[in-house]
């Protein structure tokens, strides 16, 4: 007589364990989005080649792709950027910066230098010089008349612009670890270079001599990580440092005797390089996309904004715009928080 109601009751305990076992479908739950800060994306652009790094002049994008040499697009519609042309003929190494000046652009190449091209014409562009002896290019800088290319293990070379089509490769300056951005102060004073595993170096270029002259270091700060692109703040007392997977480390050479960290910032992904704008620092993180960091108070950086990409490498950016090169997915259009998109 007592079996029926013994087993009813095993039949309910085994119920409760299985129940108990099982997960619940409300703790499955979805990885969070990034919140975006209010930045949209507007168009992702699939570019011919892998896009390493972009130029914006007006409503023409330059855009350094790899093997795929310079890419122009016209980006009057920013929501539907168009093609323009591409110069692949000279173009040679592998394109992984770019700069404009006056109608020249200039890519830094890697082992095949720098390649310079007339783009007076944006429909007909084409290399005037390549295989520049400034290598291995890995990144330029425009100061007035003179370009500054990083050079990796050989520190920075200066080339004289004043003809732009044809630069002048002058003297340089040896850095300690791998030269890879660098900038220049607003005074044109000092030379910041990102030196890798040193963290930065700074020199005095205040007496430029057409870039022939002897330029001392000044002071370095090393970093945590692998120091790759460098920004200053507009009154030169802050330089903002892409250090890979470290983040960002924020350096205050206001005094020359002491250079020192006082700030850092470290989200996700390898920082490879930034913009600094208006008291925010603008990351491209490899496989962590855009990454816009507020700085107005240096010592605690905070990140107010993310766009999700694959495998973001560079930007550049207007007011209203930024505009991102990502190797994998192209260009990516971004609208800053205000900007009206049209339908």
């Amino acid at each position: 007589m007592k079996t029926k109601p013994l087993y009813l009751i095993l039949l309910l305990l085994t119920s409760l364990a299985i129940s108990c076992g099982k997960p619940k479908d409300a703790l499955v739950l979805e990885p969070e989005k990034p919140d975006t800060g209010g930045y949209t994306v507007v168009a992702r652009y699939t570019t011919p080649a892998y896009a390493q790094d972009v130029a914006l002049n007006d409503t023409l994008l330059y855009v350094a792709q790899g093997e795929g040499g310079l890419l122009i697009l016209d980006v009057s519609d920013p929501a539907h950027p168009e093609q323009v042309s591409i110069v692949t003929e000279n173009a040679r190494g592998y394109s992984l910066k770019v700069a404009y000046r006056d109608s020249a652009v200039y890519l830094a190449a890697g082992a095949f230098g720098v390649t310079a091209i007339n783009a007076a014409d944006p429909y007909y562009p084409y290399v005037t010089v390549y295989n520049l002896q400034m290598k291995p290019a890995r990144d330029i800088h425009l100061m007035g008349d003179y370009m500054f290319t990083s050079i990796s293990e050989l520190g920075v070379k200066f080339a004289a612009i004043d003809y732009p089509i044809q630069p002048d490769v002058r003297a340089g300056i040896e850095t300690s670890g791998y030269a890879y951005g660098c900038t220049t102060t607003a005074d044109s004073n000092y030379l910041v270079v990102a030196c890798g595993e040193m963290g930065i170096s700074v020199f005095d270029i205040s007496d430029f001599q057409n870039g022939q002259g002897n330029y001392e270091r000044v002071n370095w700060c090393n970093t945590p990580g692998y120091a790759q692109s460098v920004a200053l703040s507009p009154d030169d007392k802050y330089a903002f440092v892409a250090c890979g997977i470290e983040g960002l480390s924020i350096i205050d050479i206001s005094d020359t005797t002491n250079y020192h960290i006082v700030g850092s910032f470290d989200y996700n992904g390898y920082i490879k390089s930034l913009v600094y704008r208006d008291g925010l620092v603008y990351l491209a993180a490899e496989l962590y996309g855009l990454q816009i960091v507020d700085v107005s108070d240096v010592t605690a950086p905070k990140l107010i904004g993310q766009i999700e990409s694959s495998y973001a490498l560079d930007m550049d950016m207007d007011d209203h715009y930024i505009y991102v090169a990502d190797e994998v997915e192209g260009i990516i259009v971004i609208a800053k928080p205000g900007v009206i998109i049209a339908n």
